[in-house]
């Protein structure tokens, strides 16, 4: 069965902080229905042409469009209400009071209703009232300062954390919520600012390099301050042909030095303890690159693996969905794209051995607006057709 089967959501998220949340819990089970706007819908609608952005964060919904600024698009909302446990969204500042759907007045309707939100900065404080994307609370938050080279300016992340590091967080705080709410029978309201949930993968650099926020932590491009971990270029030397390398550990170097054929660099007295490896890094880069040139990434990190040496191949986006590995595991699903055909989308990585939930493909907009307000409301087909004519739903 599906682990979180009978959890019911209202998700009026849109782009990915909110829309990654629901999607996750969706993949365990919750039945979400996305409640999106006429006409354009969710703006990740229209991110990136044709759909992709869309389709990556809302496999398994529902998709409803009801007009939330007209009167009785509301009514309709405040109708379906009582049958959902929870409510999600992620609107900009001041949107959510100006449809008049804060929790308190939801509370009034369905008073153990689950009331998430997400917000860029949270809903007070100084920065309370400015706009946020992912990028701008990862700013904020410190990311960049800790991206790039450390000769560098600071550099945009190439993750969306942002965004779909706090959705993960909002949906553990709703599932803990529910839990809650199963114990004592009553809701509560979850806000989570985006700015404050980057800062908890911002941890082992705070303390590694923040001093108790005394100072702030390097940039150290791909060093992660351990001799002679790091990228090295592989054969035949494209964009993105590296190998990582994270030896970390005096076994982890024993066994890297001998895998390239070079013991006679383990009692090297130029690179014999931590300190001198450190302190000579180019060096000691030099001659393991010697070795990594020779082969491809994907060698490099299959003979190093094999011989117990942490080691990544630096995989491009398409390699991702190439990988033997994620294939094997079955994580690249197919889905049926209605314009392009069959495509590729990567699964969900927790796995629960209970929870048995198949991969639906993302809803049209406005797909399933007849079935649920006829299931949830008891409207029939003349009800619908005026609230369709006024504009209300569509």
């Amino acid at each position: 069965m599906p682990a979180l089967d009978g959890m019911r959501i209202l998700d009026l998220t849109q782009y990915e902080a909110g829309t990654s949340c629901t999607q996750a819990l969706a993949w365990m089970g919750a039945d979400v229905v996305k409640v999106e706007a006429p006409g354009a819908g969710d703006p990740g609608r229209h991110v990136a042409g044709s759909g992709a952005y869309f389709w990556n964060w809302n496999a398994n919904k529902r998709s409803v469009v009801i007009d939330l600024r007209k009167p009785e698009g509301r009514a309709v909302l405040l109708e379906l209400l009582p049958r959902f446990d929870v409510f999600v969204e992620n609107y900009g500042p001041g949107v959510i009071e100006r449809l008049d759907l804060e929790y308190e007045t939801l509370r009034k309707v369905h008073p153990s209703i689950i009331y998430a939100q997400v917000k860029g900065y949270g809903s007070d404080g100084p920065y309370s009232k400015y706009l946020a994307y992912d990028m701008c609370a990862q700013a904020a938050a410190g990311t960049f300062s800790i991206t790039g080279q450390p000769d560098g300016p600071p550099t945009l992340p190439g993750v969306t954390v942002g965004d779909s590091g706090t959705g993960m967080q909002l949906g553990m705080a709703i599932l803990a919520a529910y839990v809650q709410k199963l114990r004592t029978g009553e809701g509560q309201r979850i806000e989570i600012s985006m700015h404050e949930a980057i800062t908890y993968y911002m941890r082992t650099h705070l303390a590694n390099g923040g001093d108790w926020g005394r100072r702030a932590a390097p940039r150290n491009g791909s060093q992660v301050g351990a001799a002679p971990s790091g990228l090295y270029a592989c054969k035949p030397c494209g964009r993105n042909d590296y190998a990582f390398v994270l030896a970390v550990t005096a076994t982890h170097i024993d066994r890297l030095l001998m895998a390239i054929d070079r013991p006679d660099l383990i009692a090297d007295p130029r690179f014999d303890t931590d300190a001198k490896r450190f302190a000579r890094t180019p060096e000691l880069h030099e001659e393991v690159e010697k070795w990594t040139r020779a082969r491809t990434k994907q060698e490099v990190m299959r003979e190093l693996g094999e011989a117990g040496v942490p080691c990544a191949a630096t995989m491009d986006t398409a390699e991702v969905y190439d990988d033997p590995h994620l294939n094997a595991r079955g994580f690249v699903k197919t889905v049926e794209h209605p314009e392009l055909g069959t495509v590729r989308m990567l699964g969900f990585a927790p796995r629960l051995s209970a929870n048995d939930v198949p991969f639906v493909r993302p809803p049209s907009l406005g797909e399933h607006t007849d079935s649920v307000l006829t299931a949830e409301l008891g409207l029939d087909s003349q009800r619908l057709e005026a609230l369709r004519a006024a504009n209300v739903i569509g």
